[in-house]
């Protein structure tokens, strides 16, 4: 049952991310800073830690799961550190992942020849 719940949670993510796309004229960068920002709103409710309860990977792998996580770890930092601690917190929660796409990037664009589209 988990693996529907989230499967139909990340889906419905998707669908809403395509809605968005298929509407309006924002760039792939403006949704995601949208999506980003919507789940640290929502974990700034504490909403989001509910969808990641109920559906498990379909709500925090998303880019908006990311946007959780950055404000989780900034509370918590900024409970026991203060001011600094809010400044510190999400990027020292959400290390891991970014050191992984920094390094798994530089990795494909060695192994790969990128370029620019051609119009």
């Amino acid at each position: 049952m988990i693996f529907l719940k989230a499967f139909l949670v990340g889906g419905a993510i998707c669908m809403i991310g395509q809605i968005v796309i298929n509407l309006t004229h924002l760039t792939n960068g403006k949704i995601l800073v949208l999506f980003l920002i919507a789940g640290a709103i929502l974990q700034g409710f504490g909403l989001y830690d509910k969808l990641i309860e109920f559906a498990g990977a379909g709500a925090s792998v998303p880019i908006s799961g990311f946007g959780c996580a950055l404000v989780k770890g900034a509370v918590k930092a900024a409970e026991t550190e203060g001011f600094w601690g809010v400044l510190k917190g999400g990027l020292s929660a959400t290390a891991m992942g970014i050191t992984v796409a920094i390094v798994s990037g530089y990795i494909v664009s060695v192994v790969f020849t990128p370029r620019t589209k051609r119009k």
